[in-house]
């Protein structure tokens, strides 16, 4: 299966890494002069950001300038062997270069075309910028994330990951459509929409009470004990959601008696009198590899609140061997295997290419002769 990707940034980037994941050749179609912007957000692993190195694993980078008619001829006959073709250049900047869905479906049937937009072509919002963490806070993420009247957008891009699952998801399934019909499919996505699927609990809750839930940092506003608590040496986040887990807690303590104090019988109560309940909550005296062990053997849901970059030498990562080396512009990284295993395939990240790596290799699987090459970068179309 051939992808055509005309991306940057990190949604339908992330999107075409999962189906490279799966086995799709994916083909990134990027600008000459510098290519996705988001190859040089930081210079992490070698050449390139982390952002690029995590969402760019296992494809093939064409440089064309597709405002140059030899440039826009290269991506027509791409487009014209491609299975799928994804972009999220903004609506209008896609219409004027004619790689929008309506254009390249009205062209080949077949096709399935999927774009990606901030906020939908249509509406109120259709020309606002959307990135990340301006998507966050007009979902309602940020109204939830921090502690008291702190306020915080998540630490990691999940409105861009939810976007990129959710038109993954979608491409398979249009994918199966044309297995059975012979028909292509037309998908479109925003990102604001995109996390507003993921906000729905959130909005029932909020709609259902008439308040939104509070703000309570690492725990959880609606069951308690729950989030993390200091040891010696680290800390250790509980995940008390019933009362039997509750009364195995107090027995670990050393306190069986503290289940039955008022305050605290109930989830509700126990929520209710969350300060009073932190308080009484005191592993200062254990280590947090001693009391996880504790927690483990009376069945009372625990994990170590570890740091991010402990998270390649994970003991659980480590023995189920998910580490992986994989090569980046000037270098190489440790990275993670795709997540789902298979029977059917085994999957593991490609290289990250190089800006233009592969456009010599793409334009000769497409007919072009070594002089037709040279002629494109003379014309500087490639």
């Amino acid at each position: 299966m051939l992808v055509v990707s005309l991306e940057q940034a990190v949604a339908v980037p992330y999107a075409t890494r999962l189906l490279a994941d799966l086995g799709a050749r994916v083909v990134k179609v990027e600008r000459p002069d510098g290519g996705d912007f988001a190859r040089h957000y930081d210079h992490a692993c070698g050449d390139v950001s982390s952002y690029f190195a995590w969402t760019n694993a296992g494809k093939e980078s064409l440089t064309l300038d597709l405002k140059h008619p030899a440039g826009r001829e290269v991506l027509d006959r791409l487009v014209s062997s491609a299975d799928v073709v994804l972009c999220n250049l903004s609506p209008g900047a896609a219409r004027r270069i004619g790689v929008d869905a309506d254009t390249l479906r009205a062209q080949h049937l077949t096709l399935v075309v999927g774009e990606l937009s901030g906020y939908g072509d249509a509406g109120p919002y259709a020309e606002r910028k959307a990135y990340d963490a301006l998507v966050q806070s007009e979902a309602g993420l940020v109204e939830l994330t921090g502690e008291g009247d702190v306020t915080a957008r998540a630490g990691i891009s999940v409105a861009d990951i939810a976007a990129g699952v959710q038109l993954q998801s979608a491409v398979l399934a249009a994918l199966l459509h044309r297995a059975r019909t012979g028909e292509g499919a037309t998908l479109r996505l925003s990102l604001f929409e995109a996390m507003a699927e993921w906000m729905h609990q959130p909005m029932l809750y909020a709609t259902g009470t008439g308040r939104a839930a509070p703000r309570t940092g690492a725990h959880h506003p609606s069951i308690a004990p729950y989030g993390p608590f200091a040891c010696r040496d680290g800390a250790v986040h509980l995940a008390v959601q019933n009362d039997p887990q509750w009364r195995r807690l107090c027995a670990v303590l050393g306190r069986p008696s503290l289940a039955d104090d008022p305050r605290f019988t109930t989830v509700s109560s126990r929520v209710e009198h969350r300060p009073a309940l932190h308080a009484e909550l005191d592993f200062s005296g254990w280590t947090a590899a001693d009391l996880l062990t504790a927690l483990d053997e009376a069945d009372v849901p625990a994990a170590r609140t570890r740091g991010v970059a402990e998270l390649p030498d994970h003991p659980q990562l480590v023995a189920r061997e998910r580490g992986v080396r994989v090569a980046v512009p000037g270098g190489e990284v440790g990275m993670l295997r795709p997540s789902v295993d298979s029977s059917a395939w085994v999957a593991a990240p490609g290289p990250v290419p190089a800006l233009g790596e592969h456009t010599d290799h793409v334009l000769r699987t497409l007919g072009y002769s070594d002089d037709d090459i040279a002629d494109l970068r003379r014309r500087k179309a490639v």
